[in-house]
């Protein structure tokens, strides 16, 4: 294998960034047309699929089949973040940014010192946080 083999297939990356990668690959000048013409509406029933798929290996208890199913839903969602990066709506880092804020926003037990007794009140702090973003949205990151 070549220097432009390992750079096209992303060797040089891990994780997300590498899954990125391949994504554009796929998608680019010399991809595979199955991947360039999926659109997010598209690639939604494939969503739903592999959730689905996920959600069956979770029950059978198989690891590795719980793995590549796992695998399979963050292609599509990386196909997904792909298809909106290039038309301009956000990036790859504002997904995790803002599911970031999100966690540590919900979580002031966690990342803020705030205090609660029960599992009751925890809840209850969760549905008062969570109305409190669907009636005053935060700014994107």
């Amino acid at each position: 294998m070549d220097k432009t083999d390992t750079l096209l297939r992303g060797e040089h990356l891990k994780g997300f960034d590498r899954l990125l990668h391949i994504v554009a690959v796929l998608r680019g000048e010399s991809g595979c047309p199955w991947d360039k013409r999926q659109s997010p509406t598209s690639l939604k029933k494939y969503l739903l699929e592999e959730c689905q798929e996920l959600a069956e290996a979770i029950d059978k208890g198989e690891e590795s089949e719980i793995r590549d199913e796992i695998g399979d839903v963050f292609f599509i969602l990386a196909m997904l973040t792909t298809l909106l990066s290039e038309q301009q709506k956000f990036t790859a880092d504002d997904v995790f940014e803002s599911i970031v804020a999100k966690m540590i926003r919900r979580h002031p037990h966690v990342f803020a010192g705030v205090q609660y007794t029960d599992e009751q009140e925890l809840r209850a702090q969760w549905a008062r946080i969570k109305l409190q973003e669907k009636q005053s949205p935060p700014a994107l990151p």
